[in-house]
């Protein structure tokens, strides 16, 4: 039933996968059709003049795409055709940069130029991106070259392009993207709301770790994607540095999480002690590479993703070992983190081995965002329900423990122990009668019968005194015997089951040679009496029974006066 539930989970997710590829992938289409990318590249220092760099031929490399950022100026020429629209913004992958100069070159060598601060760069809403307005684009203007002063990430180079409107067409490709998104964001939200339910009930640290990654994976989805430009328009750089810390949090906060859900002994303990140290340590990369981004500009985003290799390492060798040693929430969590594992592993390749282009896989990424959150809380919510079966097991067993420390093993009566952790609420119930009943002559029946005929006999009695809706009976030990009645005809109800004694206990014990009777002193509670103050009250009648002669009853209780057989309030029964 369980894996049922599973395989449909799972295929719910591949199916959403599936549609989010296809219509993140409608608006990328769109936009392949109008952007222009860039046709050449080049590279010099802060010092080279412009508009010199743009009309010398022989600095350009158009037949190489392998962009580098190992100079201090970067720069990407796009040739303009006749036709088509003409581009009115330049876009890029955001990343830490000094500023942006844009230069139009009309075919009679006319040039245009302006320059953009980093400061002053605005988000587009193409998610990650920045955008910069071109100078004036005519019908003769041939090239646009831009030039980025100390790129960090060869990404800028590699995803710029021209554009004449800001995202596919500022419409359904925005809109759709927008929707998906946002959609994504409010899925987001609905695991914060469970985990404030879990965690009234469970108190782990689990569950506020699942809520700090599920808040890291929150903030990322904004800071990434187009909502952030919809509700706040923060400037570019800023969302830049902005997700490179949220990216250290998401990655401290998910191995905290692993570390605290994985269960005891479920996860070789060298392997387990080394999540909080990469947890500081993803903190510590993404703060450094946030604050000081060019330090070592040329290979810092290289080395600063190569980093994350050994968390990466460690995470799955968690994984597998976890799911080796039979760990239940080591599934969810394979299944949940799979899709993050490949963005990992893309964004490690990609960025770190010069052949290839940088990819950030962010559809991937956003999809892994949904299942991710999906099965651990899944996993969150498994866990719940396994400690609560934990619990519910405990306490039941603490239950039947506790009535066994109560209960008399030989008769199945309740004992000393019990009336203790009674009375209270007995008195509350209405019981203030208390019957001590007593065997004549016990030590004679073990002495002549043995020991075992003894026992039949303590069997029989608790039988004889039986308890009922009004009647409670317990077993104080050796032959003394306790009843706690309630009701107008208590005291007639504690005798009738005196009386009963020597007939039961002829019938089910045989041949004893003689009648078992027993002597009984029966009291009334008086207002907020104690259970010792009553006792003793009810033991000093027994004792007087007893002296009377024995097989009869000490009382001082109304209800069997009025049967007629007593005097006053104290009288005897035989």
């Amino acid at each position: 039933m369980a894996w049922g539930r599973f395989r449909k989970c799972v295929l719910a997710v591949s199916l959403l996968m599936a549609i989010l590829a296809y219509l993140g992938a409608v608006p990328a289409i769109a936009a392949d059709f109008a952007d222009i990318r860039s046709a050449c590249w080049a590279s010099g220092g802060l010092s080279d003049d412009l508009v010199a760099m743009a009309r010398s031929d022989e600095r350009w490399s158009c037949a190489d795409r392998e962009f580098s950022i190992d100079a201090e100026r970067a720069l990407l020429r796009f040739d303009l055709g006749p036709d088509g629209p003409l581009p009115r913004y330049f876009l890029s992958r955001r990343s830490a940069l000094e500023a942006v100069h844009l230069l139009a070159i009309d075919q009679d060598g006319t040039v245009r130029q302006s320059t953009i601060p980093a400061a002053a760069l605005s988000s587009s809403m193409v998610g990650g991106y920045f955008k910069a307005s071109l100078p004036e684009v005519t019908r003769v203007t041939k090239q646009i070259v831009v030039a980025i002063d100390l790129p960090s990430h060869r990404m800028t180079l590699e995803k710029a392009y021209l554009a004449s409107e800001d995202a596919a067409g500022d419409g359904a490709g925005a809109s759709r993207l927008l929707v998906i998104v946002s959609a994504l964001a409010g899925m987001l939200v609905m695991p914060l709301i469970f985990n404030a339910a879990f965690y009234q009930v469970l108190r782990k640290p689990f569950v506020l770790w699942h809520s700090a990654l599920t808040l890291s994976l929150l903030m990322t989805l904004l800071v990434s994607s187009n909502i952030s430009v919809v509700l706040f328009d923060p400037p570019a750089m800023t969302l830049s540095w902005m997700t490179t810390v949220i990216f250290g949090a998401t990655v401290a906060s998910g191995t905290m999480f692993t570390y605290s859900f994985i269960e005891s002994g479920l996860m070789h303990p060298v392997l387990r002690r080394m999540l909080p140290y990469c947890a500081v340590w993803a903190i510590f990369l993404s703060a450094l590479h946030a604050a000081f981004p060019f330090v070592a500009r040329p290979v810092q985003s290289s080395a600063y993703t190569a980093a994350f290799a050994p968390i990466l390492i460690v995470f799955i060798l968690s994984m597998i070992d976890a799911l080796r040693r039979g760990s239940r929430a080591a599934k969810f969590q394979t299944v949940g983190y799979t899709p993050m594992v490949f963005v990992g592993l893309t964004r490690l390749v990609t960025g770190v081995t010069p052949w290839f282009h940088s990819a950030d896989a962010m559809l991937m990424f956003y999809a892994g965002c949904l299942c991710e959150v999906l099965f651990t809380t899944l996993g969150v919510a498994d866990r719940f329900m396994t400690m609560k079966r934990e619990r519910d097991r405990a306490r039941t067993e603490a239950y039947l423990l506790e009535r066994l420390s109560e209960t008399d093993p030989l008769t199945g009566l309740f004992n000393r122990r019990a009336i203790e952790r009674q009375f209270a609420r007995l008195r509350v119930e209405g019981f203030d009668t208390l019957a001590v009943i007593d065997l004549d002559h016990f030590k004679a029946i073990n002495d002549l019968n043995g020991h075992a005929v003894g026992d039949a006999v303590l069997k029989a009695v608790a039988s004889a005194i039986e308890a009922g809706p009004d009647v409670v009976a317990y077993r104080l030990g050796g032959e003394e015997f306790v009843l706690f009645l309630r009701g107008e005809d208590a005291g007639i109800e504690a005798e009738r089951r005196r009386q009963a004694i020597p007939a039961i206990v002829a019938d089910r014990v045989p041949g004893l040679g003689r009648p078992v009777t027993a002597s009984m002193g029966v009291a009334r509670a008086l207002d907020d009496e104690g259970f010792v103050k009553l006792y003793e009250r009810a033991d000093k009648l027994l004792y007087e029974a007893k002296s009377a002669g024995r097989n009869r009853t000490r009382t001082a209780v109304r209800s069997i006066a009025a049967s007629g057989t007593l005097r006053g309030e104290r009288a005897t029964l035989a």
